[in-house]
């Protein structure tokens, strides 16, 4: 179960780069809940196990492109974010560890595997893949567009997928440059 769970989101992270035309330096979010993935209510089965084979199936696709994976964690650390410190910018850093009942496994293996993690209260992500459904919409830039993958589940959890755009203004006169997206 673990091998397909991580070819799974392997194949995601595929689509997603491809689709949303992610570049090195992207930033993609990732909310996760393991209990989904294991087919039971979110929140209720933490699974260190899975988180990590889904780590490694995005992290073997995002991590070649110089994509950075933003870990959501779960409510009960108001859903921060763990990154690397590289791709941390000027958003705020606040001080939490994810643990796999208090973050979450996912946001905790992240935690675990990024070479210099940081916590964030927030960023604005350039796509973002939503495990379970575990609300990653406040972490997206501002015009998300949902995104159809060929992967609609990992595991027993539903897969929902969105890239963004900049912001189209102007008016019916306007022109825009369809390269942005």
């Amino acid at each position: 179960m673990l091998k397909q769970i991580e070819d799974q989101a392997r194949c995601a992270a595929e689509e997603l780069c491809e689709v949303a035309k992610l570049k090195k330096g992207s930033i993609v979010v990732v909310g996760c809940s393991t209990s989904e993935v294991a087919g039971e209510r979110v929140g209720s089965a933490s699974s260190p196990e899975i988180a990590e084979a889904i780590y490694r199936g995005l992290s073997s696709v995002f991590d070649k492109k110089g994509i950075f994976i933003a870990a959501q964690c779960c409510e009960h650390l108001n859903r921060a974010i763990i990154i690397e410190e590289a791709a941390a910018g000027a958003f705020e850093r606040v001080n939490a560890v994810p643990q796999p009942k208090a973050g979450g496994s996912f946001a905790s293996c992240a935690y675990r595997s990024f070479s210099a993690p940081v916590t964030l209260e927030e960023i604005r992500a350039d796509a973002g893949l939503d495990i379970g459904g575990t609300l990653i919409g406040m972490h997206l830039k501002r015009v998300a567009v949902p995104v159809r993958l060929a992967v609609s589940r990992i595991g027993e959890a539903v897969l929902l997928a969105a890239r963004t755009r900049p912001k189209y203004i102007g008016g019916v006169r306007a022109h825009y440059d369809e390269t942005l997206g």
